[in-house]
This record gives C-alpha cells, sequence and structure tokens, in this order.
C-alpha cells in the first residue's frame, strides 16, 4: 500500500469553547479537498455542529480530533450564532443534507473517485444509485454498511475492501461520534486521501430521511424540523443540548472580557472534562 504525507493543518482565525472552525464555505472545502487529493497527501475534513461541541467537551479525545483535524467545516446555525455572540463573523453552514450534491459534482467534474460507507444496509448503496442517475460519470468506487465490528476482523476486512478500491475520498457515515473515533483508530491504515464524516448524509443522499421545507432552512429552523421527524432520539440532543452549548458559550464570552488572573480560570473552564470513555 502506498503512503501518502499528512497534509498541512489549515490555519484558524476563530474558534468557540477552545475549537478551531475554519473560516470557509463550500467553495473553499471543496478546492481544499482537490488539493490534497493533487499533492497526493491525506487529511481529515470533519463537521461541527452543537451536538459534536457538546460530545467533545465530555470526551477528550473528540476535542482532541477535532482541533488536530486539518480543516473543520461549519454544519450548523447554532455554531453560526455562537460564534456572532464571541464577536466572530461566522462562516457559511454547509451541511450534508444538501452538500452532498455538490461534493458529487465536484468529483464528477475532477474524475475522483469516492468510497461511501455507512448506514443500514442498503442505504450506501441506494445513495450511489441516486448519485450517478443525477452524476452519470461519478465514479463510485465501492459502498459498504456501517453496522460492522470496528475491530477485529471484520473492520480489517472493509478497510481490505476500501484499500483494493483505491478511493480518492472516504466518506464516513456511523454517526457522531462512532464516525470520529473510526476514522481516528483507522486512517493511518487506510489507502485514501480525505476522510470526511458525513454522519446521515447517505441515509439524505438515498431518500430515507426527509428534508426541512425551505422556510424552516431560512428561518434556521431545520433542527426543529428534525426533532419532530425524531422526537424520542433527539429530544436530549436538541432540547438539553442546545441550551447547554448556548450557556457554555455565554460563559466563554464572560471571561473573554475579563483579563488575567480571570484568563487562565477561563481556559481551565474550556478544557473538556475526563471521563473513563476519553481513550476509548
Amino acid at each position: 500500500m502506498d503512503t501518502y504525507k499528512v497534509a498541512a493543518r489549515q490555519p484558524s482565525d476563530m474558534s468557540i469553547l477552545g475549537l478551531p472552525i475554519h473560516r470557509v464555505g463550500s467553495p473553499e472545502i471543496l478546492e481544499f479537498i482537490g488539493f490534497v487529493i493533487e499533492r497526493r497527501e491525506k487529511a481529515i475534513v470533519p463537521h461541527l455542529n452543537i451536538h459534536a461541541m457538546n460530545l467533545a467537551l465530555k470526551h477528550s479525545w473528540l476535542y482532541s480530533f477535532f482541533s488536530e483535524a486539518h480543516l473543520v467545516q461549519c454544519d450548523g446555525d447554532g455554531v453560526r450564532w455562537g460564534l456572532r455572540i464571541l464577536g466572530f463573523s461566522p462562516p457559511p453552514k454547509v451541511t450534508y443534507n444538501s452538500w452532498f450534491s455538490d461534493l458529487c459534482d465536484f468529483c464528477q467534474r475532477n474524475r475522483y473517485s469516492i468510497y461511501l460507507l455507512g448506514a443500514q444496509k442498503g442505504v450506501a448503496d441506494a445513495a450511489a444509485v441516486k448519485a450517478r442517475a443525477q452524476f452519470p460519470n461519478l465514479q463510485i468506487a465501492g459502498t459498504h454498511h456501517g453496522y460492522f465490528a470496528k475491530d477485529g476482523v471484520e473492520n480489517d476486512g472493509v478497510i481490505e475492501d476500501i484499500n483494493s478500491a483505491r478511493p480518492d475520498i472516504l466518506l464516513t457515515c456511523f454517526g457522531m461520534p462512532e464516525q470520529e473515533r473510526w476514522i481516528r483508530n483507522n486512517w493511518a491504515k487506510i489507502h485514501s486521501h480525505v476522510f470526511l464524516s458525513g454522519g446521515a448524509s447517505l441515509d439524505y443522499a438515498a431518500g430515507r430521511i426527509a428534508r426541512a421545507p425551505r422556510w424552516m432552512v431560512v428561518a434556521n429552523l431545520e433542527w426543529f424540523f428534525r426533532l419532530l421527524l425524531e422526537p424520542r432520539r433527539l429530544f436530549r440532543r436538541y432540547l438539553l443540548g442546545n441550551p447547554y452549548f448556548m450557556y457554555r458559550v455565554l460563559l466563554e464570552k464572560f471571561y473573554r472580557h475579563k483579563r488575567t488572573p480571570r484568563r487562565q480560570a477561563c481556559d481551565e473552564h474550556q478544557r473538556p472534562v475526563a471521563s473513563a470513555e476519553s481513550d476509548k
């Protein structure tokens, strides 16, 4: 298997709760992906939303994952509001339920191959069929569902299949934080250039999850639409997680207005809470 040089991490001029987020929209993200592929390098490009930030504050390994990622895209209106509260001009929201089409179009135009990994059995295949119908020359290197053992023989078999396909881009969709953990543990031995964490993007691409009406997107209410669709699963994430996130942002804003030694207290406060799962 070829070895690729790890790409340089892109600098960021803003952060939220100690985590960097890059001032990029879809064109800049795609430009970075193309740059990494053309230079035969490797890079991790995750997305950051409120759920991701709350999980990162709980698990130190995930906090490090986002901190060390090569490019971090903003995937949520809540994060954008948090950045505004802290005095930043936020980047555009880039969310996979719509960005997947941009990614496929970009891959088709540049003849980059993509491997779709994740979701329930048959979903990645259905997403591939729909993607090829819209982009006939899209090179889908392979597909595989996400319901496999994430270590041991079964995991090795999935990695072998990916490496045989040699995709330029690996889109991993297990949900948070499973997809980030898997990428962290396996990306060094996978023959691919760009590693994307896509959440429910394959379910959207396959048509298994309805998209919010345009007026709700414009009104920043996509989260509410998802809550209506899956209230039991998403109740804690949105109705408890969103207020907790805003509470942490307001604390950060308060401490940012203070000078040392209060500044030191802020830095200590924003560190993720260690837990028994931190190194899993």
